[in-house]
């Protein structure tokens, strides 16, 4: 990791292409696989405020949050499933 930033997503702690394969991924992605703003917001910003998350990745599960948050059918393992 560029650097072990806590609580940073993957552009704020400098990982740009990571940032950027993630992003094109997700553009593949059907509509309806894919969480809406409001929903993937909520989310990122539960990680955020997340002992574990560093340089945009997970420390529970090793996941991409980035990635995690935009996939309607995801969860996190730490959240009760009705605060995710």
């Amino acid at each position: 990791m560029a650097n072990d930033c806590k609580r940073c997503l993957l552009l704020e702690a400098g990982e740009k292409k990571t940032y950027e394969d993630i992003t094109a991924y997700l553009a593949n992605l059907p509509d309806e696989e894919k969480a809406d703003k409001v929903v993937c917001d909520s989310r990122l910003s539960k990680c955020k405020e997340c002992d574990r998350l560093i340089s945009g990745m997970c420390l529970s599960c090793g996941c991409y949050v980035e990635l995690r948050a935009s996939i309607k059918e995801n969860r996190c393992a730490d959240y009760d499933k009705a605060l995710w």
